[in-house]
């Protein structure tokens, strides 16, 4: 068996990066299902992780109820898109916003109730919406577009790829020392060129998308992932952790390994809304 904890941390890295990357390819492209039920299990996970950090600090956010809701909204994002339900039920997910008020009203432990439930819905904000955001560009007229998700997430990798190696071999000077003292212009730069040369390869295999929205889409990827790193880089800083967790040997949590798509996520569903393809 593979004993991953007697490897460096790159070799880590790369072996976790390639079996993960290949089957999140392979759910992404087998279907919508195996899609929905893929990112159903890292949304759930990544907003767990997210209460359980905060739990370190002793704040106490509705844990059972944030994911509850997290699902929920996830959930119906996913029906509406394929069409099975009305948008009528999304009124639901407000009911359940609104119901946190009511537990936090009965909980006499709780000694700071909002600041509580505040915490309860940055988690939901943060960790599930993007997610459900993701069901709306890759649908469209109901229709399962996996080749849309499935670049998305190459140019991600590429941009993560490209930067952090490119920021070992020539990293000089500090991009956001503040938050990141490790992340370097010249990483950023690799990241980015890598990025766009990936999106460029992948609009020749795939014309559902122009050239053109594809290099937008990893222009998005480059700023706003770059950004979603730093974003999570300062919440650990803030709570003097190194890693969100443990489980993804050589890349940490899940918050860590998915920080650049929680905050490109809602940026690529605006552009391709806004500006939808023609398919």
């Amino acid at each position: 068996m593979l004993n991953l904890n007697k490897r460096s941390e790159l070799t880590q890295r790369v072996i976790v990066g390639f079996l993960g990357g290949v089957g999140m390819i392979g759910a992404i492209y087998y279907g919508a299902w195996t899609y929905f039920a893929l990112f159903l299990i890292i949304s759930i996970a990544t907003i767990l992780e997210f209460y359980k950090l905060l739990r370190l600090e002793e704040h106490l956010p509705l844990r059972t109820y944030g994911t509850t809701l997290g699902i929920l909204i996830y959930c119906l994002t996913f029906f509406i898109e394929l069409d099975l339900i009305s948008t009528k039920w999304m009124y639901l997910f407000f009911v359940g916003f609104t119901s946190a008020y009511l537990i936090k009203l009965y909980n006499k432990a709780d000694k700071q109730p909002f600041k509580n439930l505040a915490y309860t819905f940055l988690g939901v904000m943060y960790c599930s919406v993007p997610f459900a955001l993701i069901h709306t560009y890759v649908f469209f007229d109901t229709q399962y577009h996996y080749e849309i998700l499935i670049g998305a997430m190459l140019i991600l990798w590429a941009n993560d790829s490209g930067a952090y190696f490119s920021g070992k071999t020539f990293g000089r000077r500090k991009l956001f020392e503040r938050i990141s003292p490790k992340k370097t212009w010249e990483g950023s730069i690799g990241g980015a060129a890598l990025a766009v040369t990936v999106s460029l390869v992948f609009s020749h295999f795939y014309t559902s998308l122009e050239a053109w929205r594809w290099v937008t889409i990893a222009i998005i990827i480059v700023v706003t992932g770059t950004y979603g790193d730093l974003v999570e880089s300062l919440f650990k800083r803030s709570m003097s952790i190194k890693d969100s967790g443990t489980t993804l040997p050589g890349h940490g949590g899940f918050l860590d390994r998915f920080d650049g798509l929680l905050l490109s996520a809602p940026f690529i569903a605006a552009f391709l809304r806004i500006f939808p393809p023609n398919f």
